[in-house]
């Protein structure tokens, strides 16, 4: 096939030289795309304005774009950036980890407690059937019982990314 634009090739005192249509057209950036390894720098605050996470400073978040690691809203927010680009992005709590289900409530005997997590606020992870993990909270300690919150500690949360591009491969 010939090209529209041709492409003359000199070689002058042993180096070889290109002019056509190759030389001064530039190279597209690598966007974020589904199938892509991405480098992220994030900030997250709540509602209150108090930070829940950051890893600014330490290592970077790495996760593979449409491979659902991430939250799928955050994923296609961050679609189409490059390296170096920075997006705040808002999820309302149904974006996020979703809304706190009043039925994610259990009791367990106290006995099932480890003795250092005995307390309002601690938290534990659990261990379902099939060996998935999930963090639940301490909600109330009786005497004989103990309530736990199976929600994710950020449901019912609106949350706010501060997210810096650093790398796309």
């Amino acid at each position: 096939m010939v090209s529209a634009r041709p492409f003359l090739i000199l070689l002058v005192s042993g180096l070889l030289l290109l002019s056509g249509s190759a030389q001064g057209e530039e190279e597209k950036p690598v966007v974020i795309e589904d199938g892509r390894k991405v480098s992220l720098e994030y900030t997250l605050k709540l509602e209150d304005g108090s930070t829940a996470d950051t890893n600014v400073g330490g290592e970077p978040l790495v996760y593979q774009q449409g491979s659902g690691q991430i939250l799928p809203a955050l994923e296609q927010e961050l679609r189409g950036l490059k390296t170096d680009d920075h997006k705040k992005v808002t999820l309302s709590a149904e974006q996020g980890y979703g809304v706190v289900n009043p039925e994610a409530v259990v009791k367990v005997p106290v006995d099932d407690i480890p003795d250092g997590a005995r307390e309002v606020g601690a938290r534990l992870v659990a261990e379902g059937p099939e060996g998935s993990q999930r963090l639940v909270r301490v909600r109330e300690v009786h005497d004989t019982e103990i309530v736990l919150d199976l929600n994710h500690p950020l449901a019912g949360q609106k949350l706010h990314f501060d997210v810096r591009v650093l790398g796309v491969e």
